[in-house]
């Protein structure tokens, strides 16, 4: 029995359990905590998302560490660092505070949601990966409502403070990495990796699909939640009510829509996607009912399911040895944007709200030109209809 448990998809499904313990207690008491606490504006929130931001941008980083450490026991240690940062954020109430505690925060999340792809990737195989990763989705959704729901409970029940839901979040993080740590086995790699940044032409596509996955996602991360504040004045209760919604309905779509990418492909499950980012974003432009605005909300965060899809086309055509490598310049190319835009739109924010918003819808449009250009069957020597190729099925660079 314990062997059974002792499977890499089962340590990746207990890691994925282990990450919404603390970014989902940061991410629902984030807007409150700073408005009541630190008396933040736009502007502020702005900044703290682009600083949060930075370490993904340095994810590239991961590269070199692993020639010192192996790729496993990194991601124990980036777990750490996640769980400590949350826990301790709650003593900082300022706006120096929430920076310095975001930054330590965002290292332990960026560098393991980094080491997470690269690991899946590496330990599932192409036909399986979309569903399992639909069911780490799924997981994580599901301790994300344990979590929504506890908060709901501490504030409106026990009336704690923000302190101690802070350090219950993120104490369970480190203890979930640390147990992990000592009761698996290190798992040898199949393919040995890359120890070196990898940059192919032959990607230029998943580069760009990841550009603008990064640059959409802040639309949602940053400014849908706020707007929920500011405009509609949601409460902690309410947002975490409408963050359970999210969750619960991943639960059981997640997985699905894994596997209905695994069976339409990557180009028609990004196509649907970015149609969808369009209407969702050019709505949230002209929103005025609450209801509706959360209606909005639960659709935008159903869609980021669908960048599965994004994974496993570079899966797909990539040489097996630069999976790690490349899944960390991945995720420093999805946080290009992420480091300056909060803070642009921002500012943006202050004059027109609005146009934050359709500013996403036209990130959607590009995506969607973009998709369009990915083969029905992508593989090495197929990665793209119009562009920059392999001229041969086994040609690496």
């Amino acid at each position: 029995m314990l062997n059974k448990l002792r499977k890499p998809e089962i340590l990746l499904l207990l890691l994925a359990m282990s990450v919404p313990l603390s970014f989902a207690t940061w991410t629902t008491l984030l807007n409150n905590f700073s408005i009541e606490k630190a008396a933040f504006t736009g502007a502020e929130i702005g900044v703290l998302q682009s600083l949060r931001e930075i370490p993904g941008f340095l994810a590239f980083g991961v590269v070199y560490l692993l020639l010192f450490i192996r790729e496993q026991r990194l991601a124990y240690v980036s777990l750490i660092l996640l769980g400590l940062g949350t826990l301790i954020t709650g003593w900082f109430p300022s706006a120096l505070g929430l920076y310095i505690t975001t930054i330590i925060m965002s290292i332990g999340f960026h560098y393991y949601e980094t080491l997470q792809t690269s690991l899946t990737l590496q330990w599932v195989g192409k036909k399986e990966a979309p569903y399992i990763m639909g069911k780490m989705i799924s997981i994580a959704a599901f301790t994300s409502i344990v979590i929504f729901g506890l908060i709901w409970l501490t504030r409106t029940v026990l009336d704690l403070d923000f302190i101690w839901i802070y350090a219950l979040g993120g104490g369970l993080t480190v203890l979930i990495a640390a147990l992990c740590w000592l009761l698996y086995p290190i798992y040898p790699e199949k393919v040995t990796q890359h120890k070196k940044v990898v940059l192919r032409k032959r990607y230029w596509m998943y580069y760009a699909l990841t550009f603008m996955s990064g640059a959409r996602r802040q639309i949602f991360i940053v400014f849908a939640g706020f707007l929920m504040v500011e405009k509609f004045h949601y409460s902690v209760q309410a947002i975490a009510l409408l963050f359970l919604v999210n969750a619960a309905l991943n639960i059981f779509f997640a997985p699905r829509i894994g596997k209905m990418i695994g069976e339409i492909g990557e180009r028609k499950a990004l196509i649907i996607e970015y149609v969808g980012l369009f209407l969702v974003f050019t709505a949230y432009a002209f929103v005025d009912d609450h209801r509706v605005a959360a209606g909005l909300y639960i659709i935008d965060h159903l869609f980021f399911a669908m960048a599965i899809a994004i994974k496993t086309y570079f899966q797909k055509i990539a040489d097996p040895q630069d999976i790690s490598a490349t899944a960390a310049v991945g995720f420093t190319i999805n946080h290009i944007a992420a480091v300056f835009l909060p803070a642009l739109l921002g500012l943006v924010w202050l004059t027109s709200p609005s146009m934050v918003f359709l500013c996403g819808s036209a990130m959607a449009i590009i995506s969607l030109i973009l998709s369009l250009n990915i083969p029905s069957s992508p593989e090495p020597g197929n990665e793209v209809i119009f562009g920059h190729k392999s001229m041969v099925a086994t040609q690496t660079g």
